[in-house]
């Protein structure tokens, strides 16, 4: 019932009491978004711009990503930088750390804020992984880990500020497990089918969010998991038609998705929170407590 009466009140959230105009000035800060070039991810990206901050948008496709630089740019003002990315792809992320890392020495938010949903059963990563634990799960676990040192550079540089790790992870999550056998292309993922699959990976974001700030907290990480909101973004394209037009009756504006995750990269008020689950602007849950057990090292 908790799950439920949290999945109802979010398709009726209260009025925020964080808006963008609370985010701090920016200046001289470093940030990624993965997924910034539609969405949330986007309008992330718009708000960090309009604080000053220098902000990479992490994306697949350079048409995309340079076609919403442009368009926030006639928007702000301010130049967002494209940054290669293909979570699906370990060589990719490997190509995209270096890149930044030849360009910054410090990360001070990182938003894990792209990701895919319901794909269809066939597909994969190029490593050969499930689509969406390969994506949303694996390839920004693995893009943060080659990240870290530029990332512990914040606390080191500046002594008692903390970088930031911010993973859009999903209700969903409440109703995900981790199969171990269903990471790869087995008959077990198969029988599974898409939907747990989906739900699988949103509840891995909140184990690997925990498990960053167990890790790292004493050495200046702060990491949260959230979920934004049922938000009208293309996330949903793979859902039959009829599902979508139902959903859209429901789902709010991607200004309002992107405010959870805003408040957790840049309010002051969350430093005592690390580790923990937003739901919505100042209001956390607990993550289930399967995902303490479900850390490996």
């Amino acid at each position: 019932m908790g799950i439920i009466a949290s999945v109802i009140s979010q398709q009726f959230p209260p009025k925020s009491k964080f808006q963008v105009q609370d985010i701090p000035d920016l200046t001289g800060k470093v940030v990624i978004v993965t997924g910034g070039n539609a969405g949330i991810g986007k309008e992330t990206v718009k708000a960090l711009l309009e604080h000053n901050a220098k902000v990479y948008v992490a994306a697949r496709n350079k048409w995309k990503a340079e076609e919403a630089i442009r368009d926030l740019e006639m928007l702000t003002g301010k130049e967002a930088i494209f940054l290669p990315l293909d979570l699906a792809d370990f060589s990719s992320i490997r190509r995209a750390a270096e890149e930044f890392l030849s360009k910054e020495n410090t990360l001070h938010i990182l938003f894990n804020n792209g990701g895919v949903m319901a794909c269809p059963i066939d597909q994969l990563t190029k490593d050969g992984y499930d689509l969406q634990f390969g994506t949303n799960v694996l390839g920004h676990f693995f893009f943060t880990e080659l990240l870290m040192h530029a990332l512990f550079n914040v606390a080191r540089s500046s002594p008692g500020e903390k970088a930031r790790v911010v993973t859009t992870s999903s209700l969903a999550n409440y109703f995900g497990d981790l199969d171990w056998d269903t990471f790869t292309d087995t008959p077990a993922r198969k029988k599974k089918g898409t939907q747990f699959l989906y739900s699988q990976s949103k509840f891995g974001n909140v184990v690997v969010a925990r498990e960053l700030a167990r890790r790292y907290g004493d050495q200046g990480i702060l990491s949260f998991s959230l979920h934004p909101g049922s938000i009208k973004t293309n996330l949903f394209r793979h859902l039959p038609n009829i599902i979508q037009s139902v959903m859209n009756l429901v789902l709010h504006d991607v200004s309002y998705g992107a405010l959870t995750q805003l408040y957790a990269g840049t309010s002051p008020d969350v430093v005592d929170l690390n580790g923990r689950v937003l739901l919505s602007v100042g209001k956390i849950k607990k993550a289930q407590p399967k995902s303490t057990r479900s850390c490996c090292g």
